[in-house]
């Protein structure tokens, strides 16, 4: 629970705006800082396309603090990644669902039952 804290802080202190739609990022200022050879700007090209086509078709399914922590990850020293963002976006959609498993929001997770204890008076 306490590994979300400093996203949650940074999320708040973010000035990046987060809307409805898929932020536009540079994709080939992205691949041309990864570097290499024209085959390696063309697959990292295809999978920053890849990236964006299926965040276009997710994005309203995840929650504003998850679009917030991950743009502000996904957007670091000034580049920006469709790739990490939608890991990112994943990988909060399945905590999310680990900790509140039948999808109400604002519940706590289930404890397991404790016994019930009681007191044995035996000074009797």
């Amino acid at each position: 629970m306490l590994l979300h804290l400093p996203i949650a802080i940074l999320t708040t202190l973010s000035p990046i705006q987060v809307s409805d739609v898929v932020p536009r990022f540079d994709i080939a200022k992205e691949c041309r800082f990864e570097g290499g050879t024209s085959t390696a700007f063309d697959r990292c090209s295809h999978d920053e396309a890849e990236a964006l086509q299926q965040l276009q078709a997710e994005w309203p399914q995840f929650g504003g603090s998850d679009r917030a922590a991950c743009l502000a990850e996904a957007t670091v020293a000034g580049f920006a990644s469709y790739v990490d963002l939608i890991i990112c976006l994943e990988m909060a959609k399945h905590v999310s669902q680990e900790t509140n498993p039948r999808g109400s929001l604002g519940t706590q997770p289930m404890l397991p039952e404790q016994p019930e204890m009681s007191i044995v008076d035996r000074t009797k």
